[in-house]
């Protein structure tokens, strides 16, 4: 299995070499805008990581858990996934962190680790997204579109912790 990579690479060589392109300069042009492409989008993955960091530090993630406790509850989101649910859209890092101490505490099998596991699946890390896509492409009105995300992420873990109810 790992001549796979390989025999593409070099598939894509010689396709490139039969329809006469200069794959070295292709190359180089890529990797230039690759680049050019991190270093403007460099502040605003720093100001996330920032926000994830006083997040975290600030003991914020567990005062909101407590506080949104009842409300995720009703919607039958067990209590120990708060935090991840919460996490999540900052850092998907982060949420791999809290989901491997919901597998450890919890065991790989039991239904709160099955909705763990479908929440990281069915998520994305919403804010560190944003800031790529937004620094590229120069959109400074994306306001609704946070909250649009934000409101799919927690419905899929309302629909995610619910068929793990059923499983």
């Amino acid at each position: 299995m790992s001549y796979v990579i390989p025999i593409m690479i070099i598939a894509l060589l010689l396709y490139a070499i039969y329809k006469n392109v200069n794959v070295y300069d292709t190359f180089v042009f890529g990797g230039k805008s690759a680049c050019e492409l991190v270093l403007s989008t460099l502040p605003y993955i720093i100001a996330v990581f920032v926000m994830i960091e006083v997040f975290s530090a600030s003991n914020l993630n567990t005062i909101l858990a407590n506080m949104l406790q009842p409300l995720f509850n009703i919607f039958g989101i067990p209590n120990e996934v708060i935090g991840l649910i919460l996490i999540k859209p900052f850092s998907g890092s982060g949420s791999i962190a809290v989901l491997e101490q919901i597998i450890c505490t919890y065991g790989p099998n039991s239904y709160i680790t099955r909705s763990a596991c479908a929440i990281v699946g069915s998520s994305e890390a919403i804010f560190f997204v944003s800031s790529v896509y937004f620094a590229k492409t120069k959109v400074k009105k994306f306001g609704l579109m946070i909250y649009i995300a934000l409101l799919s992420n927690f419905v899929g873990a309302i629909v995610a912790c619910n068929i793990c109810k059923i499983i």
